[in-house]
């Protein structure tokens, strides 16, 4: 296996990623060898905080830590420890018992990566996009920080959104033409954050590699700085039409922060729907409410890509970590 060495000091979004390309590709050559850098992170830990619940991510991530030799330490804040206060000059008279500021540089002692899933309130648009909690672990830990989650993306789901669509590619007929990528808004019985559907167009937009369309109802537009290289349309079975790939997810609204404005529409996928597409796989990050935000009928045919996505979360995470030690 051919692992470039690289300066990775944080893994926050696809802008730490210098070469995409390459990243997929190791991303692939840790799943074809697991174990081919297994005394890579020997006599190193990894520390996971999370501040919201994680299956997948939690789990993915231990997986990939340990394939690489290094000990994983879980720790939930908040149900394991104290409640962490995150401003500046805050008098900490409240229910906040632990200061960033104090904690984090202590953390960087303890370990020699840091993982952080952070989640928005939802409440707040600037407070959220200012993306200040994970900042302030980058700013004070002094050791590489990798985001399970922040409160505007997921970059390691979208790292292996991009690296099951390039497994797709490689063994289908899709030679002559870009891919049709599509993304679209699902529903849900409550409001979600846009972290993932950020993320995605954002990745999607590094990537290049296909003509890549969000579909969404009137009133739930991203932040258009994610969205820059995105066809954006209002119609769902336009946007189906000759689809490769469809990413179903949902997400609340922008511009009326975390809200959900009613949706006329049906836009519950289901099998009518997908005969307009190019016989296309189906994709979703998954936890997903089942005949919510997608059918039975989808999630258990032969068109759906949702294991191998969450399989693939283990190499995401073992190619970042694996380029930390390197750093």
């Amino acid at each position: 296996m051919s692992i470039i060495p690289n300066n990775m000091k944080q893994f926050l979004s696809v802008h730490d990623v210098a070469d995409l390309p390459q990243l997929i590709q190791e991303a692939m050559d840790h799943k074809a060898q697991p174990l081919h850098h297994k005394h890579a992170g020997s006599g190193k830990r990894i520390g996971c905080l999370f501040m919201n619940p994680s299956m997948r991510t939690r789990l993915s991530t231990q997986v990939a830590a340990q394939q690489l030799g290094m000990e994983c330490i879980v720790f939930n804040v908040g149900a394991d420890g104290w409640n962490m206060e995150f401003e500046d000059g805050a008098i900490m008279n409240g229910t906040t018992v632990e200061h960033v500021k104090d904690a984090a540089p202590i953390l960087g002692k303890y370990f020699d990566v840091l993982a952080v899933r952070t989640f928005p309130g939802l409440k707040d648009r600037n407070a959220d996009y200012s993306e200040h909690i994970i900042q302030q672990f980058v700013k004070y830990a002094g050791v590489p920080v990798l985001s399970l989650e922040s409160a505007t993306r997921h970059p390691l789901q979208s790292l292996a959104d991009l690296m099951t669509i390039s497994e797709v590619l490689k063994n289908n007929s899709i030679k002559q033409r870009k891919p049709k990528v599509v993304l679209t808004w699902a529903p849900h019985v409550k409001a979600l954050p846009q972290c993932v559907a950020n993320s995605f167009a954002e990745w999607m937009g590094a990537w290049g590699e296909s003509e890549f369309v969000i579909a969404q109802p009137k009133g739930y537009e991203l932040e258009a700085s994610f969205t820059q290289t995105a066809t954006i349309v209002h119609n769902q079975e336009q946007a189906l039409e000759g689809a490769d790939f469809v990413y179903a997810k949902n997400w609340s609204s922008y511009e009326h922060y975390g809200s959900m404005p009613s949706v006329p529409d049906n836009w519950l996928l289901n099998t009518t729907k997908w005969s307009l597409t190019n016989k296309a796989k189906l994709m979703h990050c998954l936890p997903v409410r089942r005949n919510v935000e997608l059918p039975d009928e989808l999630l258990d045919s032969s068109h759906s890509l949702i294991t191998q996505q969450a399989e693939n979360r283990v190499w995401a995470a073992q190619s970042i970590i694996h380029r930390m030690l390197q750093s």
